[in-house]
């Protein structure tokens, strides 16, 4: 299904750009640790995740057949959130991205995101191993359609 068929599809696309980044270390290794402009970083991902959806004041149960398609969708990105909230919580928002990618729960966060990434990109008939879009990208993804 295209990722435009949904209600509220700009939420939905802000959600799994943040998702496809806080899903993969290559990406976090390569591009924001090594300073790379253009895709932010943790932080701009984490409120990305969170901060037109609320995700980090209810479940994401409240978006199903708005932004996410099945409770399945919903619960996966409820997992992601909260761990890496979790995460932004302990080390705060304005840590450098070394601070997040060495904490001891990052690798469970990760792997919460990828599950919810892989589940959204495959709903929406997406490659989920494709390198994440830039926020120019994102942009112009979102204005069009």
């Amino acid at each position: 299904m295209p990722l435009n068929d949904m209600p509220w599809w700009r939420w939905r696309s802000n959600v799994r750009s943040a998702l496809h980044m806080l899903s993969d270390p290559v990406f976090q290794r390569d591009v924001w640790l090594a300073g790379v402009d253009g895709y932010g970083d943790v932080t701009d991902a984490v409120y990305r995740l969170v901060e037109d959806t609320w995700l980090d004041n209810w479940s994401a149960e409240k978006y199903i057949g708005t932004i996410f398609r099945d409770s399945q969708e919903a619960a996966l990105v409820d997992t992601a959130v909260l761990r890496v909230l979790r995460i932004m919580h302990q080390v705060g928002p304005d840590a450098p991205v070394a601070a997040y990618l060495d904490h001891h729960g990052w690798p469970e966060a990760v792997r919460a995101a990828r599950d919810a990434h892989i589940r959204l990109a495959a709903s929406d008939g997406e490659e989920s191993d494709t390198p994440p879009k830039s926020l120019e990208v994102l942009r112009i993804l979102t204005r069009t359609a």
